[in-house]
C-alpha cells in the first residue's frame, strides 16, 4: 500500500515537473514559490488590518503571524524530522529524470512542505477571520496558496504528497486559528453570531 502511493507520488511529480511544462511557468513559477516575492503582499497586511480595525487588527496580525509560526514548527520539527523523506532534487534516484529550475535544491527533508502548511495556514485564518466582511473573495486566499505549493512540486523541490500533507496541517491550524480569534474578538464565526 505505501510502497504504490510513493510510486503514484512519484509519477504524478514526474508529470507536473517534467511533461505538463511550458517556458512562461518556468519563468513565472520559481518567483511565485519565493517567499520574499510576496513580501509586498504581507506588508500590506500588517498595515491594512491594523489601519481599518485598530485594536481588533493588531490582534489579527498577531495570530496571523502565530499560525505561521505553528505550522512551520509542525511541519518541520514533527513531520520532517521523524519521515527524513529526501527532496525529489536530493534524492539520487531521480538524477538525470527531474528537472530542478532553481540555483541550488533546498537543505532539510521534503515531508511535510513547509511552504505548503505555512501558505494553507494563512489561507485558511484569512479565509475564515475575512469571509464576514469580503464575502467570497476571502476564497481568492487558497487558490494563491495553491499556486504556490504548485509551483513547488513543478520546480523540483517537494512531491504531491509533501503538499497534501502540509496543506492539511495548514488547514487545521489555520482554521482553529481563525476560531480563536473570532471568539475573542468577536467576528462571524462560520456564518454565526459568536456567543459571548
Amino acid at each position: 500500500m505505501i510502497s504504490q502511493l510513493i510510486k503514484w507520488d512519484q509519477w504524478l511529480f514526474s508529470q507536473i515537473n517534467s511533461h505538463l511544462t511550458n517556458p512562461w511557468l518556468d519563468m513565472v513559477l520559481p518567483y511565485l514559490r519565493n517567499s520574499v516575492f510576496w513580501t509586498p503582499l504581507y506588508l500590506f497586511l500588517i498595515v491594512f488590518f491594523p489601519m481599518n480595525f485598530k485594536k481588533k487588527g493588531w490582534w489579527w496580525v498577531l495570530v496571523f503571524i502565530c499560525t505561521v509560526a505553528l505550522t512551520d514548527m509542525i511541519s518541520s520539527r514533527l513531520f520532517k524530522e521523524y519521515f527524513e523523506r529526501l527532496r525529489p532534487c536530493n534524492d539520487p534516484a531521480l538524477v538525470g529524470h527531474m528537472r530542478l529550475l532553481l540555483k541550488n535544491c533546498s537543505g532539510g527533508f521534503s515531508f511535510t512542505s513547509s511552504h505548503a502548511a505555512n501558505h494553507f495556514g494563512m489561507a485558511a485564518f484569512f479565509y475564515y477571520s475575512t469571509r464576514s466582511f469580503l464575502k467570497h473573495w476571502s476564497f481568492l486566499a487558497f487558490a494563491w496558496a495553491f499556486v504556490i505549493c504548485y509551483a513547488q512540486v513543478y520546480v523540483g523541490v517537494h512531491y504531491p504528497l509533501d503538499i497534501l500533507g502540509g496543506a492539511l496541517i495548514g488547514l487545521g491550524v489555520g482554521t482553529l486559528t481563525a476560531l480563536f480569534f473570532n471568539k475573542m474578538f468577536g467576528f462571524i464565526i462560520f456564518g454565526k453570531e459568536p456567543t459571548t
